[in-house]
């Protein structure tokens, strides 16, 4: 396994902003917070920052476990991003988790601390880094923080045993992510899409249908925008390009990095933006861009002339993960929660709550019963068609990251 070694300089990531349709890990820049993933403000973490405050240097500590508390202490401590959990109308229940306790007496201290990638992950990384508890039996963060935690050994492998549900209601298309193959440490919570968004009635009859109409059509000059997100905007741009986002080259990433360079020189993409696009898209200011399904849920909700499209080529996806951290004094309270989300009731009730795909399957009719809009939304539940056409963004090398992140940062000016 690969030893933990200090996170190197790059680009810094911005903040990202909220909007209004919700507050919360829906409202966040769902992956303008995320760039950074090898730099910038995760060197905050890194070693000079571990030095400055005498902790000992880092060590890979593979899937070190505590003795497991769980059937003496019949609780479970669960981190997760803000608005991220099905409410009740008085917005201070969690039906679901009240549910899980109700069946098995086990009490969930939920946490809603998490409100960046990297700003988590300094948070906990002193700790892992040392061999010692967070604190937490269960987190939950995006699949390149996950891969990271899995690489340097700091999170426990799942015991198969309690996760019955689980292992045979995954959807298939979350089932076997290059980093971590068959889902040994990690189960998605929810998936993340990035599609085409558009307004119907700012392109004025102007036909979107692929990510070249975005950046070559000249009536739509100065009204894209492209996510601030490398992988999102990379991966499609190289799926626009008949490449692979799972087994791309460095060639085949400076050919899409070019392609953008040119629709930026001639000011076709107006800015590259968090999920700040929103607003711009609902007041016609933007006609099209690159933008998250959760936030195209609520949009079209919202106002009738949001739409949006799948490309032919296909849309990048990733995901949210459960892990349980090293030291987690109650991994079996963990896993028959992590258990309990993917049975087809609860599942549903948090899909209808967050809006972005639900990684169970066979949750349809249960979802109908609470909302019939949502079951028959693709931005939810995809069908098979849409699945198929879904891609996820290679694991990348600590070199590759950082290398890639500067060529996107000197693109967009970060």
């Amino acid at each position: 396994m690969e030893q933990y070694e200090p996170d190197r300089p790059s680009p810094a990531s911005p903040a990202a902003p909220r909007r209004g349709l919700r507050g919360g890990r829906a409202a966040l820049t769902r992956r303008s917070l995320l760039r950074a993933s090898t730099g910038g403000a995760l060197a905050l973490g890194g070693a000079g920052a571990l030095s400055a405050c005498g902790i000992p240097a880092a060590k890979n500590t593979a899937g070190v476990s505590s003795e497991d508390r769980s059937a003496k202490e019949k609780r479970v401590s669960f981190s997760n991003w803000t608005e991220y959990m099905d409410v009740d109308d008085s917005a201070k229940r969690h039906p679901t988790l009240d549910a899980f306790t109700g069946r098995t007496g086990i009490e969930v201290e939920y946490t809603e601390d998490i409100n960046d990638n990297v700003e988590f992950f300094g948070k906990l990384k002193p700790q892992l880094a040392a061999g010692q508890d967070t604190g937490r039996d269960l987190i939950c963060v995006t699949d390149w923080l996950a891969a990271r935690l899995i690489r340097f050994g700091w999170v426990q492998k799942l015991d198969a045993s309690n996760l019955p549900h689980a292992y045979a209601n995954l959807s298939r298309q979350f089932r076997d992510p290059d980093w971590d193959p068959g889902r040994a440490y990690s189960y998605p919570w929810t998936g993340i899409p990035t599609v085409i968004a558009y307004n119907r009635k700012a392109l004025d009859g102007v036909e979107v249908r692929s990510l070249s109409d975005l950046l070559d059509n000249p009536k739509l000059k100065g009204r894209v925008a492209f996510l601030s997100e490398m992988r999102d905007s990379v991966g499609l741009t190289l799926l626009d390009l008949g490449k692979d986002p799972g087994k791309f080259t460095d060639d085949d990433f400076d050919a899409a990095i070019a392609r953008l360079q040119k629709a930026v020189d001639k000011g076709q993409i107006r800015r590259f933006t968090g999920n700040d696009y929103t607003s711009d898209l609902a007041r016609g200011d933007l006609a099209a861009c690159v933008a998250w399904a959760g936030d195209v849920v609520q949009l079209k909700a919202d106002s009738p002339d949001i739409d949006f499209v799948i490309p032919d080529s296909g849309y990048m996806i990733s995901s949210d993960n459960l892990l349980v951290p090293n030291k987690a004094r109650h991994k079996t309270n963990a896993e028959r929660l992590i258990d309990y989300y993917y049975e087809p009731a609860p599942a549903a009730r948090l899909a209808a709550y967050i809006n972005y795909v639900c990684p169970v399957d066979g949750v349809k009719a249960e979802l109908a019963k609470i909302d019939e809009s949502a079951a028959g939304n693709p931005l939810i539940l995809p069908d098979a068609a849409m699945a198929a056409k879904s891609h996820a963004f290679r694991s990348l090398s600590a070199k590759e990251e950082t290398a890639y992140e500067e060529k996107f940062a000197k693109l967009t000016g970060a």
